[in-house]
């Protein structure tokens, strides 16, 4: 599929899709231990997800791909009670954890796997993401095709490739010979899809008509869905809209200004806005929250208190719209230059073509009108969870200089900017994406009987959230020089321990043989050095 059908098919524009040009699939595994009939895990410092404070030093007992015993062996500071420990067989293995954080494996809510127009081999993006602990993403949209999609799926779960757990949701429409126009072709597409075999659906827009039918219909057979409230179509839907039909969650924060709107029904517009300029769509974007009711006002508190009622969840991925409110920090990250292959590099760069590259002249006034958006958005998203709504963490990597991995713990310091205790920042990345994707009985915390997805570490993410990043934290030694502490050790999948460090290192030969073949360096658009 050619990058501008892609792009009008995600806007809505477009219905019948054609072939898909896919990325390179995923190679057979030949990463991580295990599964072992019995893992133990001895001495971690246990962070189990649900908001509980850590606790430990703590054995932890896997058998083959599930949690079957956790067991608490002392106390800080003093010698381990090894009379408390689990034994260990003579076929068992066993990690010497001492000291270490562990952690339930993260789960990426908003999970592009990436396309042919940034280039990037599957290998590539779900190595970034093991590398910095996500065992689960959820793909929205199934831009590979879901043919391509359930394939991957189907190997992640027999792990037979290194990847995370994959849920596929395909983008409404997708697939379809001719446009969908009313209920009846929306219930009967709607149907098709869970035959396929997809999780779930993404929306972007339609009239009224076809998404109460199809949301509703998706939601009574079984499936979960979520949208981005394109703004083609937010005028007479918006996000109150949709949960009331039954949407699972909201992407971005698209169509909730609109419903908060008291002295207006439409976006304030500038009068020569044109939807397919994206400098047009993002700067305008950027002023939108202060259309918006004001925060603790009658209307505010309605609509938060309905979409509460609805146990509607917000994932809000502040992460990929940071660069409108600073372009250089996104642009200039210290990981670029190691792990964005030269393809994804370019389709980052200013171009009037090219999804998320709108920077034909972003000034400093819209920077500081997006800083103010973004004070307002991260309230209404606090208070929404401080009153016990659900936040979860995604990513929408690959677009707008957010790389895979990285732009996921971004997203972590996001929601910390945004009020939320650190604790509050790890449920939000574990227990409350499994809810989302209604797994909570499988993943998204440590609880015997959940499967063995964890995050291992040997500093503490709850005192520095940078401590998770691959590239990990700057810290001053002994002798007065920098040094890099942390990045994720060990990445647990169903029970198998993956080095975190050295799928790092894959990814790296994997960017330095594309710079190799092209003899590319990154430059700074417009700059020649």
């Amino acid at each position: 599929m050619n990058k501008r059908l892609l792009l009008l098919a995600i806007f809505g524009l477009f219905i019948s899709f054609p072939t898909f040009s896919q990325i390179e699939s995923a190679p057979d595994r030949n990463e991580g231990d295990g599964q072992y009939g019995r893992l133990i895990l001895r001495g971690v410092i246990l962070i189990d997800g649900t908001g509980a404070p850590p606790v430990g030093p703590v054995d932890i007992v896997v058998e083959k791909n599930r949690i079957a015993q956790i067991q608490v062996v002392g106390y800080p500071g003093m010698p381990i009670n090894e009379n408390r420990r689990p034994k260990a067989g003579p076929d068992d293995k066993v990690y010497e954890l001492e000291g270490h954080y562990l952690l339930p494996g993260f789960i990426d809510s908003h999970g592009h796997i990436g396309g042919s127009g940034q280039g990037t081999p599957a290998e590539y993006v779900f190595k970034l993401w093991m590398a910095h602990g996500i065992t689960t993403i959820r793909d929205p949209s199934a831009g590979n095709g879901l043919d391509w999609v359930l394939d991957q799926k189907k190997r992640s779960a027999a792990n037979e490739i290194t990847a995370p757990r994959i849920l596929a949701y395909t983008s409404f429409g997708q697939g379809a010979k001719a446009p969908i126009t009313n209920a009846e072709q929306a219930k009967a597409w709607v149907n098709e899809n869970a035959k396929k075999g997809a999780d779930g659906i993404k929306f972007f827009g339609a009239n009224p008509e076809v998404m109460e039918a199809a949301i509703s219909e998706n939601k009574r057979i079984g499936l979960r869905s979520a949208m981005h409230h394109q703004q083609l179509d937010v005028a007479r839907w918006n996000v109150l809209n949709s949960a009331r039909a039954g949407l699972t969650s909201m992407e971005h924060w698209y169509g909730l200004p609109e419903a908060l709107f008291e002295n207006r029904t439409i976006q304030d517009f500038r009068l020569d806005y044109n939807y397919q300029n994206e400098q047009h769509r993002f700067a305008e974007a950027g002023k939108l929250w202060k259309q918006a009711a004001q925060p603790g006002s009658e209307h505010w508190n309605k609509v938060m208190n309905e979409l509460l009622e609805l146990d509607f969840t917000l994932d809000p991925t502040f992460n990929i719209y940071e660069a409108n409110r600073d372009m250089m920090r996104a642009r200039t990250a210290e990981w670029h230059e190691v792990y964005t292959l030269p393809s994804l590099w370019r389709f980052y760069a200013p171009s009037r073509q090219s999804h998320g590259s709108y920077w034909f002249d972003w000034t400093t006034e819209e920077e500081v009108q997006w800083k103010e958006n973004y004070q307002l958005w991260m309230t209404f998203v606090n208070e929404y969870k401080n009153k016990g709504g659900r936040v979860t963490t995604g990513s929408d990597s690959g677009f707008i200089y957010q790389l895979y991995g990285f732009a996921f713990i971004r997203e972590l310091e996001l929601l910390r900017e945004a009020g939320f205790h650190p604790l509050e920042v790890l449920r939000s990345a574990t227990l409350y994406g499994a809810e989302l994707l209604g797994m909570e009985k499988e993943i998204g915390s440590v609880e015997v009987g959940k499967l063995a997805d964890f995050v291992i570490l040997e500093e503490n993410p709850l005192q520095n959230l940078k401590v998770l990043y691959g590239t990990g934290a700057i810290r001053i030694d002994e002798n007065n020089n920098p040094i890099r502490v942390g990045g994720v050790k060990y990445t647990v999948k169903d029970g198998i321990v993956y080095d975190a460090k050295k799928l790092l290192k894959d990814v790296k030969v994997i960017v330095d043989k594309q710079k190799e073949s092209e003899s590319f360096s990154i430059k700074q658009p417009g700059l020649d050095w």
